[in-house]
């Protein structure tokens, strides 16, 4: 886990922002996202949370993904993970970045400072959403496979 720490009073606001009523649950899975500082997996939700049913985690994220206070990636591994979105209004593929999925520990980075290229798409077609996923060894898994040699 991340050292970085959000306030309740600021995720509260958040969620009121976006015309979420703030109740514990929604302030827990939120609060986990945020401090998780990459995405999770219901299942690595399910784990940081232990007193949480599976189906209560699984409601809470249909309703932040709804108000646009989170977004959702498919990365390959065959499950979907989530990560809170930081614009203002709603996920847009200008605030998108790029992820990394390691092959090796099979974790999804945010690689923050790496923006999704801009691709010129057919007329008529509107993007709402961009996935850009780079897959490999992250640092530590590499370190490792190199130490083994």
């Amino acid at each position: 886990m991340s050292d970085h720490r959000i306030e309740k009073q600021d995720i509260e606001q958040r969620l009121e922002q976006r015309g979420v009523k703030p109740t514990a649950m929604r302030l827990l899975v939120y609060g986990e996202l945020e401090q998780a500082r990459r995405p999770l997996s219901l299942r690595e939700l399910e784990e940081r949370m232990q007193t949480a049913e599976r189906s209560t985690i699984f409601r809470t994220l249909t309703l932040l993904l709804k108000h646009h206070l989170i977004h959702d990636i498919e990365d390959g591994s065959g499950s979907l993970r989530y990560e809170v979105c930081h614009g203002h209004s709603a996920c847009t593929p200008e605030d998108q970045h790029t992820h990394f999925f390691c092959k090796q520990c099979q974790r999804t980075f945010c690689l923050d400072n790496t923006k999704v290229p801009k691709i010129d798409l057919p007329e008529g077609f509107v993007a709402s959403t961009v996935n850009y996923m780079i897959k490999g060894l992250c640092p530590e898994c590499r370190a490792a496979q190199e130490k083994s040699k």
